[in-house]
Parts: structure tokens; C-alpha cells; sequence
């Protein structure tokens, strides 16, 4: 039984608001839906509880009021995300467009640009995906190769992303374009919010190819962009001014859930726990401090986030914490799908005859279980590798000197000192 913390009467009023509203306006058919299987659609029910959300005012909550949010600190949104997880049913929030591009918008928009962009992200009109990773650029965002020419009032692209997670879904991207080639590597950058298709419903010069994983799904894309076309209006933080804009956007994206990461690994384990009474060997001694192991990690992941939390509170910076959370986490996550997979033995190797809803006719559907154990083999490799994490606590936590650059003092050359800190 976890220990419950008084986060004081703010905290508290909010967290009765909440469990008041649920119980009363909770839908059984979202009960077990996770966040991010709600992330990419296709559930049913999803969109009149999407729409309950937004109604109650439950979109954007962390965004000032005077731009349409609720204005919640990161104490009140820790509580949001827990008493979700514990009715049962997904948070849906607008993606990226809520936690990415609107912050962002905030920061570097003109009022004009507020005022035209944040109502569509928060009633749904807007829905974005992210144009920064190029498939030669590597961890080197500011590498890119996609070109923007300014041609009268409107900005025209052309360039290849990849990795361009909810693509399908989306009708906007946030786009980094190079506007001005002829400046230093991280100036002449630009930040256009990018239209995805035309006014007639026809694509705006963008092309999808989907990349599918091991779980048989295909959550993101190549994308192709051939002469997009967006107005200069869309362009966030003005001409050549994107690095500047980037950086607030990738620390939104940085921060993270830190401070309820713990909430689906905790229920992850109880699941867990079921399942292993459920095959008998909640005696086997292995499997027993397997178990221990899992639930002290979830715990500390807890613990973690609390301590994230009163940083939030004191309005600290919160330096390598998220190297560490980072990496904390995708290895707990690797280490337990393999647990379950043993406990299940065989019976992990048996995928479902179900169908072809989600993988394109091709029949083959892992279950929840062999889904994880597939999708955490990359999770320490996206988002930052568990390497290069590593390096980030060394050098920054522990005061290590820099890793020297092998390439470099093999071609005799001495590094990139910017491009390794950009990394």
C-alpha cells in the first residue's frame, strides 16, 4: 500500500473535484484504455469522451486562463493524472499540440498568433505532429536539409522527416525548415506551423509513408514534403529564429511526465501480479523477488517524481533530472516486459489468430503483453539513448570529464564542442 501525501488544500480541493467529476461521468467502455492506445485513436467511445473532457474544461489545463487553460501548477496536474489512472480511464489531452506547440506559441507567439492558434489546438480543429527529425541530421538536429523559400506571403517547403510519431492523425506540423542557408548552422533556421492539406481537402504537398514496428503497428512515418506551402503569418518567433523556438519546445518535450511516471508502472505490476497467480507460481522463489525488484522501482519511480514535484513547487531548475528519470525508467521497462515474458513462458511465443484491424490485414496481433516486451526494446534508444544519458549524469552530475570523440582525434581533428552539447 503506497503511501498518500498531503500536497496541501489546493491540491487536495482539486483532487475531490476530480474524483466527484469521474464517478459521475466516468464511461464504462473507456475503463482499461491506457493514455497512449487513446493517443492513437481508433477506440470506441473515444471521441464523446473526448468531448466530455473538453466540455468540463479538462484540454490544456497547465496553459494560463487568459490563453484558455485552467492555469494548473505541476502539483495540480500530477494529481489530475493520478486520479485518471485511478478510475480507470484514459487523460486525453490534444498531444502535441498541448504540451509542445502551445507552450511554445505562448512564449515566442504574437498576440495575433495566440489568438488564432491556441482556441483551434484546444477544441481539437488543430492537431499536430512533429517535423524535426531528418533521416542524414541523426541526433544533429540542426543539421537539417529541408529548405523553405519565402515566396510573398507564404513560406514554401521541401524536405524529407522521419520519425513523425501520429502523423496519420494529424492535419498540422510543427515544421523546422532552413529559410536562410546561407547563415552559421544554428541560425536561419525557421519554426512554421505547417498545413498538412489544402483548403479542398487535397494533401499540401506531403506524403506519408508509414514505418511499421515490431508490434505489427505503425505509430509513425517517413514523411515526404514537396512544396508545401504555409503562410508567413505561421511562422512562430519570426524569420531564421527557430533554433531559439526549438529550445522551448524540446524543453516541454524534456520535462516529460516525471512526476506521474510511476502511476502506469504501478498498475502495470498489480496486472502483473494477477497474472502470475493466474499461471501458479506466485510461490516459485524467482519470480518472487522478480516481483520485489519491480515493485521497490516503482516505488523509487514514485519517489522520484515527488522530489521533481517540490522542485516544481520551489521553481527550481531541474538540471540532469530528466537524463536520469530517462533512463531510470526504459530500463525498469525493458527489465519487466522480460520478467513477464518468463512468468508466461510459452505462452509468450503464441501471438493471436484475431484478424487484421490493426496490422493491415496481416493477422498477426501480439497481446498487451507481447506488445510491451516488442515496443520496450527501443525505449532506450528514442527520447535520448541510455548511453549518451549516462554520459549527461557523468559529466554533469558526477563531474567526469567529457568522453573523448574517437572519430575526431582519429581524423586528427578536434570536436564539435557545440554540436556534442546541442547532443
Amino acid at each position: 500500500m503506497s503511501l498518500e501525501l498531503d500536497l496541501g488544500p489546493a491540491a487536495r480541493a482539486f483532487r475531490d473535484e476530480l474524483r466527484q467529476w469521474l464517478e459521475a461521468n466516468r464511461p464504462e467502455s473507456m475503463v482499461g484504455i491506457d493514455a497512449e492506445r487513446a493517443s492513437f485513436g481508433n477506440v470506441p467511445g473515444l471521441e464523446d469522451w473526448t468531448r466530455k473532457l473538453y466540455e468540463a474544461g479538462y484540454m490544456c489545463v497547465s496553459w494560463p486562463k487568459e490563453y484558455g487553460g485552467r492555469g494548473l501548477s505541476g502539483v495540480e496536474v500530477a494529481v489530475m493524472n493520478e486520479e485518471f489512472a485511478r478510475a480507470g480511464v484514459p487523460r486525453v489531452t490534444r498531444g502535441m499540440g498541448e504540451w509542445l506547440v502551445g507552450p511554445s506559441i505562448i512564449v515566442w507567439g504574437t498576440d495575433e498568433q495566440k489568438a488564432h492558434f491556441l482556441p483551434r489546438i484546444i477544441d481539437g480543429t488543430d492537431r499536430y505532429c512533429q517535423g524535426f527529425s531528418e533521416p542524414d541530421a541523426g541526433s544533429d538536429l540542426a543539421g537539417l536539409k529541408t529548405r523553405g523559400v519565402v515566396d510573398g506571403e507564404e513560406v514554401v517547403i521541401s524536405g524529407q522527416k522521419v520519425w513523425t510519431s501520429g502523423a496519420q492523425a494529424a492535419n498540422m506540423m510543427f515544421c523546422l525548415c532552413r529559410t536562410d542557408p546561407d547563415a552559421p548552422k544554428h541560425k536561419g533556421i525557421s519554426y512554421v506551423l505547417t498545413p498538412m492539406f489544402r483548403e479542398d481537402g487535397s494533401s499540401n504537398g506531403f506524403e506519408l509513408r508509414p514505418i511499421k514496428q515490431m508490434t505489427g503497428q505503425a505509430h509513425f512515418t517517413e514523411t515526404f514534403i514537396t512544396e508545401a506551402r504555409a503562410p508567413v503569418f505561421n511562422v512562430i518567433g519570426g524569420l531564421h529564429n527557430g533554433w531559439r523556438v526549438t529550445m522551448t519546445t524540446l524543453g516541454n518535450e524534456r520535462g516529460g511526465n516525471a512526476t506521474t511516471q510511476h502511476v502506469q508502472y504501478t498498475r502495470q505490476f498489480w496486472d502483473a501480479v494477477e497474472l502470475t497467480r493466474k499461471y501458479g507460481r506466485e510461490g516459485d522463489p524467482r519470480v518472487r523477488q522478480q516481483l520485489a525488484w519491480a515493485f521497490t522501482h516503482c516505488e523509487i519511480m514514485r519517489f522520484q517524481g515527488l522530489k521533481v514535484l517540490s522542485e516544481v513547487v520551489a521553481k527550481k531548475e531541474p538540471g540532469p533530472a530528466a537524463s536520469i528519470n530517462k533512463m531510470f525508467w526504459s530500463e525498469y521497462a525493458q527489465r519487466f516486459a522480460e520478467i513477464v515474458m518468463n512468468i508466461r513462458g510459452a505462452d509468450s511465443m503464441i501471438t493471436s489468430d484475431a484478424g487484421p484491424s490493426e496490422t493491415e490485414g496481416s493477422g498477426y496481433q501480439p497481446d498487451p503483453w507481447q506488445s510491451a516486451f516488442l515496443s520496450t526494446r527501443s525505449v532506450t534508444i528514442w527520447g535520448g539513448t541510455a548511453q549518451v544519458q549516462r554520459n549527461i549524469v557523468g559529466e554533469r552530475v558526477l563531474g567526469l570529464p567529457k568522453e573523448p570523440d574517437m572519430e575526431a582525434q582519429r581524423r586528427g581533428v578536434g570536436a564539435d564542442a557545440d554540436t556534442r552539447e546541442k547532443a
